[in-house]
């Protein structure tokens, strides 16, 4: 779930310049050997994995390595050119657009977590005391932008066209009674703007790299029920039976992970349901 989607050029230099590998040789790519490399944003995700496989993939016969990239771009892009076997980091809209402006064939394999979008704000404790006037960024790539205003709108801060849905944009406000200025901004930015706006609605995964708690200090919090947004195993299609790719699915749902996203996370990310 989460950088906008920029040019693949910009995507691949990121790429090159900017992860960080867990573990030794990566970038085997689709189907070299049995050595499975995952990519994935460093929190949630990359711990999450970093926990199967300190602690569960060896048992099950997998040989698992993580790659960490810190935007939403370069992990799609780094699996659809082979360097990457899967990746974990973003839910299907925004999977589905990947593909649509990218053109990208990537599939979702199977849900592991809802990290909840929040909305943070330095000096304000509830969503209903923004003042009147008040700047709120949200994330500027299509669906992250469209999901926080969706959030706004839930607690009726603005409202939006009907039957808009994840797809909104600040263009399609339609009511705005405390005026406020809606300023989309890069996703990893937004926690560093804080000082300097007066509520900003973060991806889950950047809060918790700020150090900030969604389940506590969130001013709004996504609710769980109903909510299209669970992080999601990625391939590129056609792999997504692979018998590597399919046990770190079954990890990633069994209920030793929901007890280690339960107890780690304490509430700020929720498991899927145990298989």
């Amino acid at each position: 779930m989460r950088t906008s989607v920029i040019a693949a050029a910009a995507g691949t230099l990121a790429l090159a310049l900017g992860l960080t590998a867990c573990g030794s040789d990566t970038g085997s790519g689709s189907g070299s050997g049995d050595k499975l490399v995952v990519g994935a944003t460093p929190t949630p995700a990359g711990e999450v994995l970093a926990y199967v496989q300190k602690n569960l993939a060896k048992k099950a016969g997998l040989d698992l390595q993580i790659t960490e990239f810190t935007d939403y771009v370069t992990p799609n892009t780094a699996l659809q050119e082979g360097s990457l076997d899967a990746n974990l980091y973003q839910h299907t809209p925004y999977l589905t657009d990947f593909n649509k402006s990218k053109k990208t064939d990537l599939v979702p394999v199977t849900e592991v977590y809802l990290p909840p979008m929040g909305v943070y704000a330095k000096k304000t404790k509830d969503i209903a005391e923004l003042p009147a006037g008040a700047t709120v960024a949200v994330p500027n790539d299509t669906t992250n932008e469209g999901r926080a205003l969706q959030l706004l709108a839930s607690k009726g801060v603005i409202g939006l066209k009907k039957g808009v849905g994840g797809t909104a944009t600040p263009e399609d406000i339609t009511s705005n009674p405390k005026k406020l200025t809606v300023k989309p901004l890069d996703p990893a930015q937004l926690p560093r703007s804080l000082d300097d706006l007066d509520a900003a609605v973060i991806n889950n995964n950047y809060a918790l790299d700020a150090g900030l708690s969604p389940k506590k200090d969130a001013v709004l919090l996504e609710s769980a029920k109903g909510n299209p947004y669970n992080n999601v195993l990625a391939a590129k299609k056609g792999d997504e039976d692979d018998p590597r790719i399919k046990k770190l699915a079954k990890l990633l749902t069994s209920p030793e992970v929901k007890k280690f996203i339960e107890d780690k996370y304490e509430g700020s990310v929720l498991p899927v349901a145990a298989g």
